[in-house]
């Protein structure tokens, strides 16, 4: 029974989510969510009556999660740096270690180029949901952003996101850096967070993962590391002779792809930088800087 007050219904799903192994934070996430409460005002009002509308949705919900169903499916958005960012099964969710990455960016960009105005030229390689692009061009209005993706169907979702948050983002749709290649144009960022799961590790991951998220976005060849490899033949078509490249890559990856950076560009500043949990997520090359 899910109980009539909002800890007993927490206490019935969480205890459902627990025996079928999934993450029991998601029904606090939830129950929240369809009371529009924020957690402050949520934990205030634990033993408020649950309307019965509430109440049956909630039953229905937390059932697609213990069948392995994304909360952020299921509820249609993700929060990244602050903004609310829908998603759905064309898009990778947007992870907490890829706001490191765009705030690197942005750190490097602020540091380097500080008398530029609107002429920083950024692309973002593999947008999906379009969290790093729309991200940098809100976060700093003065960039000149645009964003590929080889799926149209995540363009379309990325598209949205520009116009529900009001970001200028100019979209491609394209295979890696080839639009940009076919025009001659040059960037001064190059940044991607690109599929780097080897294809042996696929079958360890949750199903909430596999089962739910594009694996098109997620496998990166039988090594993980197919993707840099073409960026280290593409982006130098592309870079300008100063510039800033940009990856989130797979733990135990930072030093495999730092070193193919340093291979490509003779000149320039590599380093790999661990995320808050201590593991190699992102590299960064500053290029003639």
């Amino acid at each position: 029974m899910i109980g009539s007050k909002v800890y007993e219904a927490l206490h019935w799903a969480s205890s459902f989510l627990r025996e079928n192994g999934r993450d029991e934070n998601a029904a606090e996430l939830l129950l929240s969510h369809l009371l529009e409460m924020n957690r402050a005002t949520f934990l205030a009002n634990l033993r408020e009556e649950i309307p019965e509308a509430v109440k049956a949705q909630f039953g229905v919900y937390v059932k697609q999660l213990a069948e392995g169903i994304p909360l952020q499916h299921i509820i249609g958005f993700e929060e990244f740096y602050g903004r609310k960012f829908t998603v759905n099964k064309e898009v990778l969710i947007p992870r907490p270690e890829t706001e490191e990455l765009v705030l690197g960016v942005l750190n490097r960009i602020e540091k380097h180029y500080k008398e530029v105005s609107n002429e920083l030229r950024v692309v973002d390689v593999g947008t999906g949901s379009g969290a790093i692009a729309i991200t940098l061009a809100l976060e700093n209005p003065n960039l000149k952003v645009c964003s590929i993706d080889i799926a149209k169907e995540s363009l379309e979702v990325a598209q949205q996101n520009a116009a529900n948050l009001g970001a200028k983002v100019h979209f491609l749709h394209g295979d890696l850096l080839l639009p940009i290649i076919e025009t001659g144009e040059k960037v001064d960022v190059v940044v991607s967070n690109p599929p780097y799961i080897p294809e042996k590790d696929i079958r360890t991951l949750s199903t909430v993962v596999k089962d739910h998220e594009p694996l098109r976005a997620l496998v990166g060849g039988k090594d993980g590391l197919d993707f840099y490899r073409r960026f280290m033949k593409e982006i130098p078509q592309v870079l300008s002779d100063k510039g800033i490249v940009a990856f989130e890559v797979g733990v135990g990856q930072g030093e495999l792809v730092a070193e193919m950076l340093k291979a490509t560009f003779k000149k320039g500043h590599v380093e790999v930088v661990n995320d808050i949990n201590g593991k190699d997520r992102m590299v960064f090359a500053e290029i003639g800087l």
